[in-house]
């Protein structure tokens, strides 16, 4: 799929992957108490030395500097401990080196705080800072104080540990420390107000990262935690939501979620969900009995009253459910990142419990519920269940939102689902063209809106709706303003699939659209833009003619010098041109055209792109009597039957060069030279019986023509025609045996009447109703006149069945009745 939109609780893992070796809390620690990893390797290497040596510990601290944090109030100090193990005689015997730093913060500073009076403090309290390095503190606490947050507002949109609100519930005065931690999982096994004090206070604790590492070496606590979630999480949705969030800390980081599922914390979060949105239908039920009855009895001030203080009651409850339901699904979306819990997930149906959710107000829990779809999203399990679900019109609410995140969460939710068709159906109904239109207007949402809509304009069913959008105006007005620099594929790709459509066409080449193309097209041999007005021109009236102005341009473009993927369109468009009143004589005689569009039919010569091309450009111009001829006269109709013969396995290319010879034969001109000079009809009656239908039709079409005129072609064409339609026909007459339920076929000696001959020197055997079949098996010319006239079944046989029987689907052949036709036709309504 596309690329992955950050989860919004991305900061927790930032602030993972920046962690020292050895940081500090927001207090200074005294000197010697600042713990260090790196010691515990130098431990271990005393181990190896004999238990008799003398052993003394030199501890130094040095190469201090200080810096601000990049996104808290707080100083940084980087420093480099050097431990090392002496001798007795005070040599070292083993040495460790290691950098640190350690994290000030500043919670007090704010524009009204002395910074000299609070840099002598830290100065005072943080023995790794030298006193001579005051004034330099100083600076760095005025700049803090004058620094601006710029991202505030986005950071307020994420979700970390750190950032969470506390919500009235597990509101406290005291302040948590990490030495206490025993009281405070002691608090657990009290009453359930004295569990939720000891849950919120390891949560203080949890929610700096500082802590995780310790805090997870305490088994007892993170064991407490998960018993009490299990057993008491129904009692008290504070208590839940903050046991849940101490877990959620854990979840943040990946080393972590191992200790989360030993806990099976995931599953109890789907639990917890599962009961909640139960809950949450049961509060709606009721509240709506209660308005109806409030509706009903809008006098009784008390079901006034008892209705205002339900929905007073339900807006609290609803509140802090959210808060529970927001936490839950961060904890399983971070657990997500193995696909073997996603499996999981989903086979507790988590797909449709997230689109329940997306019916809900709070835009924090729905940019939670968004993201976790998207992810989702990428396994064709999850995408059937959320069109199953209707997911796409409860997101199509979400468009537009003032919430900036949560709108592109959402597009990007839609742009991994609308390469599904039914889905992409699915946007239509929900009216997404016209929002994903306006948002074409935010720059940043402007790429991913445009990739959406190309995807729904993929589909010839909803092309014409976005002539009813501003869509493409605004997509003239992108177009244009590129200027001459390289246009977005998005961009252009969009435009072309719209310029397949009649409708939109017409609204592309308002005003000056066409002219503008054209211009860079031709200035920059942009071969996308070509390709978009080679679209344009396909369509039949007033666009169409709105190219007799560029008909020069375009074929001035037809040289051997230009690349031959602009040619090709070039060429494409003027091939769509079909303009009664252009002169194509003219324009091959000025621009020379003739000998480039014979040389390019010559097998090899070019890209098989360029030839066809060169082939429906030549069956377009045929259809002038002046330039058939000239093309007759410079030997392109022998060009044609060599490429016929190189390309025979192509139907594309047969299909076309026969359309050629179709243009042609109405010509008296050419239709001589190809009757008389070329092999061509013989190839047509080879083709007559082509598995393409397209091929059949025009084969067969080129045909009449040529019977029509010539008598000698028209028998065997007419032969032909009897033999494919009656072949089973004739080999059953051919090779029947002598049966005796069939007297008639055969004599006495058991010689067939028919004799030795060929079946069709015998016309006496036709089906030869009066005035269709001549003596000597020819069709009189009476039965076409009789036949196109309509005279032919007014009277006898002919009458009586058509009057009975409706007119079956397959033309009648110009050439008389088939035996496997049957005699039940209607002539008045056949077409020919």
């Amino acid at each position: 799929m596309l690329g992955d939109v950050s989860p919004p609780w991305q900061q927790a893992e930032e602030i993972k992957n920046i962690r020292p070796v050895c940081i500090s809390t927001s207090r200074c620690c005294p000197r010697g108490t600042t713990s260090d990893d790196g010691f515990i390797s130098l431990l271990k290497k005393m181990d190896s030395v004999q238990a008799g040596d003398p052993r003394y510990l030199k501890r130094r601290v040095k190469s201090c500097s200080l810096d601000v944090h990049p996104t808290e109030k707080a100083l940084v100090v980087h420093y480099e401990v050097e431990a090392t193990i002496l001798g007795e005689l005070g040599e070292a015997m083993i040495g460790e080196r290691k950098e640190c730093q350690k994290i000030i913060r500043l919670k007090s500073l704010n524009a009204h705080t002395d910074t000299s009076s609070l840099a002598r403090k830290v100065v005072e309290e943080c023995r790794l800072i030298h006193p001579s390095k005051l004034r330099e503190v100083e600076q760095l606490l005025f700049y803090l104080q004058k620094r601006k947050d710029s991202n505030d507002n986005q950071e307020k949109k994420r979700i970390s540990p750190r950032d969470f609100t506390p919500y009235a519930g597990v509101e406290l005065d005291e302040e948590a420390s990490i030495n206490r931690i025993d009281e405070y999982v002691e608090l657990l096994y009290e009453d359930v107000q004295e569990k939720i004090r000891g849950a919120t206070l390891i949560f203080q604790l949890a929610r700096n990262p500082d802590n995780l590492e310790e805090l997870i070496q305490n088994e007892a606590a993170l064991g407490a935690l998960a018993r009490v979630l299990r057993e008491d999480w129904k009692q008290s949705v504070d208590l839940a939501t903050t046991i849940t969030y101490i877990f959620f800390c854990f979840s943040s980081f990946s080393q972590f979620h191992g200790l989360v599922t030993h806990f099976k914390i995931g599953a109890l979060c789907m639990n917890i969900i599962e009961h909640e949105l139960k809950r949450y239908d049961l509060w709606q039920d009721e509240l709506q009995k209660k308005k109806k009855a409030y509706e009903e009895f809008s006098d009784n001030q008390n079901l006034k009253k008892e209705h205002e203080k339900s929905l007073r009651k339900y807006q609290s409850l609803l509140m802090k459910q959210e808060q529970l339901l927001q936490v839950a699904l961060c904890l399983l979306l971070n657990l997500a990142e193995d696909t073997r819990t996603e499996l999981k997930m989903r086979n507790k149906n988590i797909v449709h419990m997230l689109v329940k959710i997306l019916d809900r107000e709070d835009e924090e829990l729905l940019l939670v519920v968004v993201s976790f779809l998207k992810k989702l999203s990428i396994f064709l399990e999850n995408k059937n269940d959320m069109a199953e679900t209707l997911a796409v019109e409860k997101l199509a609410r979400l468009l537009p939102c003032e919430h900036e995140e949560l709108q592109s969460t959402t597009l990007r939710l839609l742009l991994n689902l609308s390469f599904d068709t039914s889905l992409r159906s699915q946007m239509v109904q929900a009216g997404l063209v016209p929002k994903l239109s306006s948002l074409l207007a935010d720059e940043a949402q402007r790429q991913l809106s445009m990739c959406i809509l190309y995807h729904i304009s993929m589909d010839d069913r909803f092309k014409s709706m976005f002539a009813d959008t501003d869509c493409i105006p605004q997509l003239m007005r992108m177009v244009f303003d590129c200027g001459e620099e390289k246009m977005d594929v998005e961009l252009i790709s969009l435009c072309i699939n719209l310029a397949a459509n009649k409708s939109d066409a017409q609204v592309i080449c308002e005003g000056n659209g066409l002219k503008m193309l054209m211009k860079r097209a031709l200035k920059l041999k942009d071969v996308l833009v070509m390709k978009m007005i080679r679209n344009l021109s396909q369509h039949n009236g007033p666009t169409k003619s709105l190219f007799l102005d560029h008909v020069g341009d375009l074929a001035a473009q037809i040289t051997e010098d230009e690349a031959e993927e602009f040619v090709i369109e070039c060429l494409g468009t003027l091939a769509n041109l079909t303009i009664p009143d252009l002169d194509w004589a003219l324009v091959l005689k000025e621009y020379k055209l003739v000998p480039y569009l014979k040389d390019r039919l010559k097998p090899g010569s070019a890209e098989d792109d360029l030839i066809l091309e060169v082939v429906i450009m030549i069956g377009t111009v045929s259809v002038d009597d002046s330039c058939a001829a000239m093309l007759a006269k410079s030997g392109i109709i022998p060009a044609l039957i060599e490429l016929l013969n190189a390309q025979q396995e192509d139907d594309e290319f047969v299909c076309q060069i026969v359309y050629v010879f179709y243009q042609m034969v109405f010509h008296k001109a050419t239709r001589d030279v190809i009757v008389k000079d070329t092999q061509a009809p013989a190839y047509l009656i080879d083709l007559m019986h082509d598995n393409n239908a397209e091929i059949r039709k025009v084969c067969n079409n080129t045909l009449d023509i040529i019977a029509e005129y010539d008598e000698e072609w028209g028998k065997k064409i007419q032969t032909e025609k009897f033999r494919w339609y009656n072949g089973q026909w004739l080999e059953m007459v051919e090779n029947r045996q002598m049966d005796e339920g069939e007297p008639f076929l055969f004599g006495e000696d058991a010689e067939s009447f028919i004799g030795n001959g060929d079946i069709l020197e015998r016309p006496d055997l036709f089906y030869s109703p009066d005035g269709i079949v001549t003596a000597d098996g020819a069709l009189s010319p009476e039965f076409y006149t009789d036949f196109q006239s309509g005279e032919l079944g007014q009277t006898g046989f002919m009458s009586s069945v058509s009057e009975q029987f409706v007119a079956a689907d397959r033309p009648v052949s110009a050439y008389g009745f088939h035996p496997d036709d049957p005699f039940f036709y209607n002539y008045s309504t056949a077409s020919r």
